[in-house]
């Protein structure tokens, strides 16, 4: 996963985008392959990596790694760590990340529908 450098115009749009219009903002911070598939797994409670690692079996370590990071950066994710042998570490959503749940439904929803009128 690369970022856009920030002398570019994709890099420009972008913020100039999310500036303007704040649904953009919103769907730039949830964007992303394996986002919305960790927020979901978050949405019932904490979870450790390998947890995650197990729900979602196509995502590499790294892959999974970075996404959470981005998910921390953005605070929609908390990451809290244990003072013990072995580490333990595990993930939530944040309050912010909570509210994300309603939204979740609605594109359950509506991803449901919009496969039975693809199948008509």
């Amino acid at each position: 996963m690369s970022k856009i450098k920030e002398t570019s115009t994709n890099y420009e749009n972008k913020q100039t985008l999310s500036a303007d219009c704040v649904e953009i903002y919103a769907a730039t911070l949830i964007s992303g392959q394996w986002t919305l598939a960790i927020c979901c797994h978050l949405s019932y409670g904490k979870l450790r990596f390998g947890e995650l690692r197990k729900r979602i079996p196509n995502i590499t370590e790294r892959m999974l790694t970075l996404q959470l990071r981005k998910l921390e950066e953005n605070k929609l994710v908390k990451r809290t760590v244990y003072a013990q042998v072995p580490p333990k570490v595990e993930y939530e959503l944040t309050k912010s990340g909570q509210q994300l749940r309603p939204i979740l439904n609605q594109l359950e929803e509506w991803g449901k529908n919009h496969q039975q009128w693809q199948a008509e």
